[in-house]
């Protein structure tokens, strides 16, 4: 998934209206920010591999720091140990459970590549041998993201409103780049253009969403 994890950050600003909305991406989407990290010094391994499913190129080969459910739990508590500075047990949790929930989106996505635990058996149900259904399904859940996302929260000024709407797009845009484009040149280029990508992301998040008020 690529912005079904985003939907699952939108939404969130609902029961935590004063955490940033970068904070709840960064948690959401915590597994694909250390993971082209682990890539790069050589911890984990992809393959470029056009047709390993309808939807993406890529053959997850190993990615068991970064996505087994085990260490997202572990990373979880620790994302929210430093972010959650006020005494907030509902904002602990929130950040934990969005960390843990890239797991579940992924493994309703993904062919079995998703471990319980480093070492362990994998597990996918494959919603990605289907391109239909995989877009039904994340665009779906998008949509209702950034809607519950817009009705918690009102723009104080044009910043608030425009970037919103031009993040929106944007996320859509590369999306679709994405689905329907060719595969990536090399892994290394994979990596660069994933923390390239993530850093402006979660900047702009954060722009948008101090220009907005609960």
């Amino acid at each position: 998934m690529f912005v079904g994890h985003f939907a699952l950050g939108f939404a969130a600003k609902r029961a935590a209206p004063r955490t940033s909305l970068a904070v709840l991406f960064v948690a959401a989407q915590l597994a694909d920010l250390l993971w082209p990290v682990f890539v790069a010094i050589g911890l984990e391994q992809v393959r470029i591999d056009p047709g390993n499913t309808a939807f993406t190129p890529l053959d997850f080969v190993s990615y068991p720091y970064s996505h087994s459910l085990l260490m997202l739990a572990v990373w979880g508590v620790m994302l929210a140990a430093v972010v959650v500075r006020r005494t907030s047990r509902r904002t602990f949790a929130l950040v934990v459970a969005l960390v843990v929930s890239h797991w579940v989106l992924d493994w309703l996505t993904h062919r079995p590549d998703m471990p319980l635990y480093p070492g362990s058996a994998r597990y996918g149900l494959g919603l990605w041998n289907s391109v239909p259904a995989t877009l039904t399904i994340e665009l779906a859940l998008f949509a209702i993201g950034v809607w519950i996302y817009a009705a918690s929260t009102r723009a104080r000024d044009a910043i608030g409103r425009w970037s919103f709407v031009a993040f929106v797009v944007f996320l859509l845009i590369i999306y679709a780049l994405n689905v329907f484009g060719g595969p990536p040149p090399s892994v290394t280029a994979l990596w660069i253009v994933a923390l390239a990508g993530a850093a402006i992301l979660v900047a702009w998040s954060a722009w948008f969403d101090y220009h907005r008020t609960a």
